[in-house]
């Protein structure tokens, strides 16, 4: 996925914009990179990310860094920032999210007469090509709208120019931006929780579309928003902070509702709730709080080196991580009924190693319930659940197995309670080695964030999202 954090102060903002991009670190995989304005024009770093933090790639970088404005991204993409020269003048950009019609953009490019100079092992960078897209047009405001109508998917940046900060969220609002004030400096992110330790409060939420500019005295509405928005409901869920608000909203409220309506929905007695850290903890506190069912840690998570379990890009090494910083505690395991909460199941392959681990620590019993439905889909907008294929979703390999085809009846097999839905959820459960297996409904989940479901991306669960 990816996140963004720009800020323009009245004073230097280094290292308002080193820790308020270190935020999003949560978020990115591949490379971080910082870009500042000062009187020589833009300076930039980039570092890989991948097997160290970001501050520790950027704390030397400091010192080289001046400057009242800048941007910074955490990516699992391309490098960035990137600095370009134009008729609009020298600006950098960052941008998250996905474009499908790369292919597309690349040759319309082409058959102008443009070219890109970041083209290695063929890989054309998809910042360069939204840069190319504002560079048709005279203004920027008119070229970012010009890059978000061509772009199937959804892209969301920050563009650095002498004027300000342009801060431009995609055309369905999928990713969030917001901009924060304090005395003396404007900054935007697209997680709030990168605000409250550097000062600043919350002041905006851009809506879909919407393009604004930012600087030391205020904002600028430039681009107003569109009335439709899709914005990703994955990102309460999973992938989202539990600090941050979207649209208002607190990421860990949400969990603590989702947890709730599975409970009300269940009638299993168990010894102790659990959830699979950390993401699955908003949810499973939400509903132990709500059946009076003591919360305990039969799982306890060593943080210290391991990094995240999706970050290491084979799926053999994202197993051996997930196994490795995840440790059982055997005296809250033995004899015990155990139910546990997650965000999600994707491929199932670290939970059905975790449950193995329970059986083998004694437990009597090992329930799960996901805090979202059966994920059916890839993501073909911010690139979370993507794999080399479809087949590596849990839902989608078992409804092959049922159907001899990987797309037959898929909407059957998305709808809660139908025969279809429950003979997955039933062979998932096996596949498993679950005791029982129960999803949260798709009505439940958007009840729990509390925006009207036409307002929310639900594609991965039901397919009914569009570009």
């Amino acid at each position: 996925m990816g996140g963004l954090f720009g800020i323009a102060s009245e004073t230097d903002c280094v290292t308002d914009l080193y820790y308020g991009t270190d935020y999003h670190s949560h978020l990115g995989t591949k490379r971080g990179g910082m870009a500042v304005w000062n009187s020589h024009g833009i300076h930039r770093s980039i570092h890989n990310i991948e097997n160290s933090y970001f501050r520790t790639k950027f704390e030397s970088d400091l010192v080289k860094f001046q400057g009242n404005q800048g941007i910074g991204v955490i990516s699992d993409t391309d490098p960035q920032p990137l600095i370009i020269g134009s008729h609009l003048g020298v600006f950098g950009i960052v941008t998250v999210g996905r474009i499908n019609n790369m292919d597309a953009l690349v040759r319309d490019a082409f058959a102008r007469k443009s070219y890109f100079s970041d083209t290695t092992d063929g890989y054309t960078n998809p910042t360069e090509v939204v840069a190319m897209r504002i560079c048709r047009e005279e203004r920027f405001e008119e070229g970012i709208r010009n890059a978000q109508d061509a772009i199937q998917g959804s892209c969301s940046m920050l563009l650095l120019t002498k004027e300000g900060v342009y801060a431009a969220r995609d055309r369905l609002g999928r990713t969030p931006l917001v901009i924060g004030r304090r005395d003396g400096a404007l900054a935007v992110t697209s997680e709030t929780s990168a605000f409250p330790n550097l000062g600043f409060e919350v002041e905006h939420f851009l809506g879909p579309g919407e393009v604004v500019l930012i600087s030391p005295d205020g904002w600028e509405q430039r681009v107003p928003p569109g009335d439709r928005m899709q914005v990703c409901a994955f990102l309460w869920v999973y992938y989202g902070y539990p600090a941050s608000e979207y649209e208002g909203i607190n990421v860990e409220q949400v969990r603590y509702n989702c947890g709730a309506l599975l409970a009300r929905n269940d009638d299993v007695a168990v010894d102790a709730v659990a959830g699979i850290p950390d993401s699955g903890i908003g949810h499973a506190l939400g509903y132990a709080n709500a059946l009076h069912v003591p919360y305990r840690r039969p799982f306890v998570k060593y943080t210290p080196t391991w990094p995240r379990s999706f970050m290491p890009q084979s799926q053999q090494m994202r197993d051996l991580v997930a196994r490795m910083k995840l440790i059982p505690v055997r005296r809250l395991i033995e004899g015990q009924r155990l139910m546990f909460c997650d965000d999600s199941i994707v491929r199932g392959t670290q939970l059905k190693d975790h449950v193995q681990i329970l059986f083998d620590r004694g437990a009597r019993e090992v329930h799960m319930r996901p805090a979202c439905p059966t994920l059916i889909h890839p993501c073909i907008f911010l690139n979370f659940s993507t794999s080399r294929s479809t087949l590596d979703l849990a839902g989608r390999k078992i409804i092959h197995e049922l159907e001899g085809e990987e797309d037959r009846h898929l909407d059957e097999y998305a709808r809660a309670g139908s025969p279809r839905n429950l003979a997955m959820i039933d062979r998932i459960r096996r596949h498993l080695g679950l005791t029982t297996l129960k999803y949260q409904h798709l009505e439940d989940l958007v009840t729990a964030i509390g925006l009207p479901k036409e307002r929310l991306c639900t594609h991965c669960w039901d397919g009914s999202s569009s570009y």
